[in-house]
């Protein structure tokens, strides 16, 4: 059995990340104007908050070609692997997961193993970096899959948007309705329903930014402490590293015994969010899937310690 990892440009994965855990990688398109650029290689993090806040213009996002995907895999396949694990961002902002699933079902000379993340950004990272870690370390397809529906039964995520004209705009709110004419009032915390249809909705609003920060970190706290597992935790921002720098510095403060690290809100989640956006994604530590010496543990269920409301 030899197994491959794919997922998109939308976990925002690190060069280094990639190389380290053998994670391929296949770009978003971003249409702005008459132009198409594929996510962190015709446009980077910084170029494309710039354009953004030049441009009267805005931008829209697609899905990864399913040319783009079946090249990928028919190069799988010339390099003699059996097995392809593709991780997709959320089904609930996204069709990439049903093109997936639909080479899949049509494909003969490898496995296609979907799993949608339902999320995107860090928590998309996270289950990709998983999957990398236990190929290398020996697991088979069947225990990878189980410990990615194991992660996500304990994965969650709060951010807070300067306002919510982005997502609106985009149609990626769920329940967009319910703040009509508070767009720019407001700051906005929201979620996604990780373990049910993967979709953004606006769960609190406050109208000071400090008080939108201590909703969040308390939500944090409250869905956290009393988990018997150890937490990882990733702090990320559109284009705001002072502000990502303050939040890592006070919850490393206030949370010790977590991890904490960071990472980006990129070009093709940066259409539907806009600059200013700042978030966490939280979950098992990853570390919790092996033993000591490193090995893929073969029993391991959040499930029964995990209420999400």
């Amino acid at each position: 059995m030899k197994i491959a990892v794919l997922t998109d440009s939308s976990a925002y994965l690190t060069k280094e990340q990639q190389e380290k855990y053998h994670i391929d990688v296949l770009p978003i398109p971003i249409m702005w104007g008459d132009k198409t650029y594929r996510d962190m290689i015709d446009i980077g993090y910084e170029e494309f908050y710039k354009k953004l806040a030049d441009e009267s213009e805005l931008p829209s996002t697609s899905q990864p070609s399913p040319g783009d995907l079946q090249k990928r895999i028919d190069e799988y396949v010339e390099q003699g692997y059996t097995d392809v694990i593709v991780i997709t961002l959320s089904s609930g902002i996204s069709g990439y997961y049903s093109t997936v699933e639909s080479i899949a079902n049509s494909e003969t000379r490898i496995k296609i193993h979907p799993f949608d993340s339902k999320i995107t950004c860090a928590g998309e990272a996270d289950y990709a970096m998983l999957a990398g870690r236990l190929v290398e370390a020996g697991a088979d397809v069947d225990l990878i899959m189980h410990d990615l529906s194991d992660l996500q039964k304990t994965m969650d995520v709060r951010f807070i948007v300067d306002n919510l004209s982005h997502l609106k705009r985009t149609g990626r709110l769920s329940n967009a309705a319910s703040f009509v004419g508070t767009l720019f009032k407001i700051k906005p915390i929201l979620s996604m329903d990780v373990q049910d249809e993967g979709k953004i909705s606006a769960i609190a609003k406050e109208r000071q930014t400090k008080r939108a920060y201590k909703h969040v970190q308390n939500d944090f706290d409250n869905l956290t402490k009393n988990m018997p597992y150890n937490i990882q935790c990733t702090i990320f921002d559109s284009l705001d590293p002072d502000k990502k720098e303050e939040w890592i510095e006070d919850y490393r403060a206030k949370f010790p015994r977590y991890k904490f690290d960071e990472s980006i809100i990129g070009p093709v989640v940066g259409v539907h969010v806009g600059q200013g956006t700042m978030a966490m994604i939280w979950c098992r530590d990853l570390d919790d899937y092996f033993d000591k010496n490193g090995k893929p543990i073969e029993e391991i269920n959040s499930e029964e310690v995990v209420d999400k409301a």
